[in-house]
């Protein structure tokens, strides 16, 4: 491959690369991204039962931390 070829190629990558990062940072600043509804949407559109559901995931996330917690001060290297 030739010179220029390489060349021409490292230019059209690095400008589509700072185009991509341009885009991106123009979406950050305009708020693009933000979903300033999305958990009031998420938790008015909920049914009794997945709020339920979600509570008990919850409770037996904690359950289990409080287990290792325990099991974490009962441990005692091998002799």
């Amino acid at each position: 491959m030739s010179g220029w070829v390489i060349a021409m190629m490292l230019f059209v990558s690095t400008l589509l690369g700072a185009l991509g990062l341009w885009a991106l940072l123009w979406g950050l600043r305009t708020g693009q991204f933000d979903d300033p509804k999305k958990f009031l949407d998420g938790a008015q559109l909920d049914s009794e039962e997945a709020l339920h559901d979600a509570i008990m995931m919850e409770e037996k996330k904690k359950e289990i931390l409080k287990r290792r917690e325990e099991k974490k001060g009962g441990y005692a290297p091998p002799d």
